[in-house]
């Protein structure tokens, strides 16, 4: 059973690690974070995913996790 990203509208998508870290990218690519630090973050983010009983998390948290990191 895949992760699944709950979107603002409504829609459910599956979480994706690779547009997790795209997306890190161009937040910080102006900014002095290393690629190991942004990965580190995704790593995180899908560590809680898949310790929580649910398989889905809203992206609202997920903007919270990656922003507390």
């Amino acid at each position: 059973i895949p992760y699944m990203a709950i979107k603002k509208d409504g829609r459910r998508e599956r979480f994706e690690r690779q547009k997790l870290i795209a997306g890190l990218l161009k937040a910080c690519e102006k900014r002095p974070v290393t690629v190991s630090a942004l990965e580190a973050t995704a790593d995180h983010v899908e560590e809680v995913l898949q310790n929580r009983p649910e398989r889905e998390m809203d992206t609202g948290e997920i903007g919270a996790l990656v922003m507390t990191e």
